[in-house]
């Protein structure tokens, strides 16, 4: 299964407004795993870029004045994307800006949609972790996904980091880091319930201070871990 994770930077928020794509950047999965064929490209928007687009990815017009423009790259960006499952984080944000580009360079495909099928991490995060935050860089501490190499967003590097939280939260793998991806650890919906036979004689445990505080530690090493997104804070105390 080909499966590519794309992310975008722009010159601005809207389309609609006249803002334009300034990078792609494309990682492409076959059977969930990076092969190393990436497609990467900064673009020519021929307008300014707004200030604050500047804060958030560090790129000025000047950088990129000898840069293609995205006619002239929109069919290789075509030809790499083969009509595969693009993987896209807030998908609508990125989908807007292609298609507002597919359509002024008038290209073979005019919209993304049609060519691709879309996964959006963004829902898929919000069904996972209701309630809580859920942007790229939240999801990588929460699965422990190094970016001690992202010092401002880049549409490669950020797909990069978005791949590989989409390989953990769509295989079972817990969110703390504490082990590597495995296909042997089986998704929420495959884990067998537990089950307790009637027949048996459970055995009662008591724990010495030791073993709590043991126990306390280790707990206090998954909060750290998770951001403190620990759950079950309460069995810091043994009084509980």
């Amino acid at each position: 299964m080909r499966q590519v994770v794309l992310d975008t930077e722009t010159t601005g928020l809207a389309p609609e407004d006249g803002h334009r794509i300034i990078e792609i950047g494309a990682i492409e999965l076959k059977d969930r795993r990076m092969t190393g064929h990436d497609f990467w490209t900064y673009l020519n928007p021929e307008r300014e870029i707004d200030a604050g687009a500047t804060d958030v990815h560090g790129l000025r017009s000047d950088d990129l004045a000898g840069k293609p423009r995205f006619a002239e790259i929109a069919e290789s960006l075509l030809e790499f994307l083969a009509g595969d499952e693009l993987i896209i984080h807030n998908a609508p944000f990125d989908l807007a800006f292609l298609n507002r580009e597919l359509e002024r360079s008038q290209a073979r495909i005019r919209r993304v949609e049609t060519y691709c099928s879309i996964l959006d991490t963004l829902p898929l995060a919000r069904r996972l972790h209701p309630g809580q935050n859920n942007s790229l860089e939240a999801l990588c501490l929460r699965y422990a996904v190094d970016t001690s190499d992202r010092t401002r967003h880049g549409a490669l590097i950020d797909a990069r980091l978005l791949a590989q939280v989409y390989r953990a939260m769509t295989m079972g793998q817990g969110a703390l880091g504490l082990q590597g991806p495995s296909a042997s650890h089986p998704g929420p919906s495959q884990r067998a319930t537990p089950r307790v036979s009637s027949t048996r004689r459970l055995i009662p445990v008591t724990l010495r201070p030791e073993d709590w505080a043991a126990h306390r530690e280790f707990l206090r090493h998954i909060d750290q871990k998770s951001g403190g997104q620990l759950a079950w804070r309460t069995d810091l105390d043994p009084a509980t």
